[in-house]
């Protein structure tokens, strides 16, 4: 309930209450456990009647729109806080084995230094002496009583064992307060607002992640650090919260050289593209990135196709998906940059929400890994303005051997290519070159199984969007595993902090989804009902998922030819062609070869497209698949049984979960004047 009277600041914050510091009036907002203060003219509400301006001042101080990226962002921090915070206490535990005897010698190296700091102070002092015109004498005795003191020091340092992080503690502070040395060591868990604006998520973090021991609050403009330290003084938090005025990415790169935070999280307006290297120079090894960018109209469009390459090194991918290639096109320039210095990446959990992507990638310095790079790097060859099919191309070959003593290591090599002719295979419409992309899969299925555990210990009214992390959490985890349940319900539920490590040379051979209206609307047919297309997949023998990107989505195993197949069935079998297709377009080149593929014999066709592809010594279908793809059934056009199985289609068991959520009034907003 609103104060009817106005309060100081140090009062303890409470929603809806007015706040008078300085001569300026504020309102505090609640969003988790934070509380902001937002000038009390200021809109907090999505309302499709404010003016141009109220949306701008919104924006500068709080955009509710955002709060689901936030939520999510607190969360998955706090996973891999779990999983970094117990291998910190793993390794001191470690270190505290090493016995007395270790501790001791480190504490006579300590007093050794201090013995040499002593020694060269003396040697200074006696240099001033003899220029001032002192004695010998005196320099000698100041000299003895240095020697004198440094040698107390030592026997001091023999007699207690160093512990880790000690301190000098005076005599009289040791007696009403607990030395260093007699308090639990805590490992330490740093994390980098880079761009904080008012504070928001940082205030979140410190409220809402018990263990994070410092967060440091950036921010370019001093008047958003002036509310920064605002908030800060707000919330109480200022043992815990550390508000910088400066360019991120100058105050990034000054941690080159030292040791840099366990979580940097980029959240910038537009793209964080120029932000990526520093960020990279200033994480430490075995770190989260999370990276936010709001240009889709760049990294999910093919109108601005020479910014997508300027900003992330590659060409966009046009149709259904294109979302879905944005993320692997930031990915790609993360991993890139990750490379130079000999860092390896692991997307942890990847998504498409709204307008904008985020991602929350784990860095590692792995020379090893970082070789298998280009092997997950691929080109995809594009239909774009046919049927809309397309091809992967990986830049390389990880292949797998073994050496003298049977163990496993990998050989790199070129791959074969061009795995797509000119012109597309199904339609003979030209193919476009998009990419370099990143191939490899964008979800760690452990990470993802552990935020989703932590939604069972938080409340409605702290994260009022945990339904639709849910349902797109869920999604995302079928994404990768094709809906297939672990064996072992037992083991699942009970998850240890540790998130387990994605085999790195792994490739996601199927990595883009298509729309059931959109092949049809190659066709000129109505559309088959998802259940009913899924079916007839899954009854060839083919995996059957959707994408956490568009709600109707289809992820499949299944080659691209055996998708017209199916669908030229659905025309024979249940919605005939009213009207004749136009001559030259994808969808008459698509049936002419269907009736071609019906009446011939001895399988012909299918002994051509062998032919064709083993001329480049690649398998016969390779259209969704790479050379090391595992045996799956590939029909290539054969007149295999199709049967629009509805019953089939349906997942059952899969729940009611809000998977996809469409907003009224949402958009990235104008830049804040």
């Amino acid at each position: 309930m609103a104060d009817s009277q106005a309060k100081t600041i140090d009062v303890d914050p409470v929603v809806g209450q007015h706040i008078s510091h300085e001569g300026k009036k504020y309102t505090t907002i609640k969003e988790g456990l934070a509380h902001i203060l937002v000038p009390h003219d200021t809109p907090t509400s999505t309302d499709p009647s404010m003016s141009k301006e109220d949306t701008q001042k919104q924006q500068v101080f709080y955009n509710p729109i955002q709060q689901f990226n936030r939520d999510l962002s607190v969360l998955a921090i706090k996973t891999f806080g779990l999983d970094s915070v117990h291998r910190k206490q793993e390794r001191h535990a470690k270190q505290m084995k090493k016995g007395p005897r270790k501790q001791k010698a480190q504490g006579k190296e300590s007093a050794g230094e201090q013995l040499d700091t002593a020694a060269s102070e003396d040697e200074n002092a006696l240099k001033r002496k003899l220029a001032e015109g002192g004695t010998d004498d005196s320099a000698t005795s100041a000299k003895k009583q240095k020697v004198a003191d440094s040698n107390d020091a030592t026997e001091d340092t023999e007699a207690a064992p160093a512990a880790e992080d000690t301190e000098a503690v005076p005599a009289a502070q040791s007696q009403t307060e607990p030395s260093k040395e007699s308090r639990p060591w805590r490992a330490p868990f740093t994390i980098l607002d880079a761009l904080s604006a008012t504070g928001l998520r940082a205030l979140r973090y410190a409220k809402e992640i018990p263990f994070a021991t410092s967060i440091t609050s950036n921010d370019m403009s001093k008047n958003a650090v002036e509310s920064i330290k605002l908030n800060i003084k707000h919330n109480k938090l200022e043992g815990t919260i550390k508000p910088n005025t400066g360019n991120a990415i100058a105050y990034m790169y000054s941690y080159c050289d030292k040791n840099g935070y366990d979580v940097i999280d980029l959240d910038p307006y537009g793209t964080a593209a120029p932000f990526i290297d520093s960020a990279i120079q200033a994480i430490n090894d075995d770190g989260l990135l999370c990276v936010t960018c709001t240009d889709s109209a760049i990294f999910a469009s093919h109108c601005y196709m020479e910014k997508t390459f300027s900003q992330y090194g590659g060409l966009p991918f046009k149709g259904d998906a294109c979302h879905e290639g944005g993320v692997r096109l930031v990915l790609q320039a993360i991993a890139s940059s990750a490379a130079r210095y000999g860092m390896a990446i692991e997307p942890l959990l990847s998504l498409s929400i709204d307008y904008y992507l985020r991602v929350f990638v784990r860095v590692r310095k792995s020379p090893n890994d970082v070789k298998l790079l280009a092997g997950k790097t691929m080109l995809v060859y594009s239909c774009d303005n046919g049927c809309g099919a397309w091809t992967t191309q990986n830049l390389a070959r990880n292949k797998v051997t073994k050496n003298k003593k049977d163990e496993p290591f990998y050989k790199f090599g070129y791959a074969a290519g061009p795995s797509a002719d000119e012109s597309c295979r199904h339609c003979g419409k030209k193919t476009h070159l998009v990419g370099p992309m990143y191939g490899g899969p964008l979800h760690n299925v452990g990470f993802v199984e552990r935020v989703l555990a932590q939604l069972n210990e938080v409340d409605r009214e702290t994260y009022p969007t945990m339904d639709r992390i849910e349902g797109m959490l869920r999604t995302a985890l079928e994404e990768v595993t094709f809906g297939v349940k672990p064996k072992d319900e037992q083991s699942k539920s009970m998850l240890t902090p540790l998130i387990p490590k994605a085999d790195p040379a792994e490739i996601d051979h199927h990595p883009f989804f298509f729309l059931p209206s959109s092949i049809s609307r190659v066709l000129h047919c109505s559309a088959p009902p998802t259940a009913a297309l899924r079916g007839a997949l899954r009854h060839a023998g083919y995996r059957v998922t959707m994408s956490h990107c568009k709600p109707g989505s289809i992820k499949t195993d299944a080659s691209w030819t055996d998708i017209w197949h199916i669908m030229t069935e659905w025309v024979r079998q249940k919605a005939p062609l009213k009207n004749q297709l136009k001559e030259n377009s994808a969808g008459r080149a698509i049936m002419s070869k269907a009736s071609t593929c019906a009446t011939s014999t001895n399988g012909a066709l299918e002994n051509a497209a062998t032919d064709l592809n083993a001329q480049n010594g690649e398998p016969a279908d390779v259209e969704m698949a790479n050379t090391e793809t595992p045996a799956r059934p590939s029909y290539l056009g054969t007149n295999f049984e199709v049967k629009f199985d509805e019953k089939l289609g349906r997942d059952h068991d899969r729940g009611k979960y809000v998977r996809y959520q469409l907003r009224e009034n949402w958009g990235p907003m104008a830049r804040a004047k």
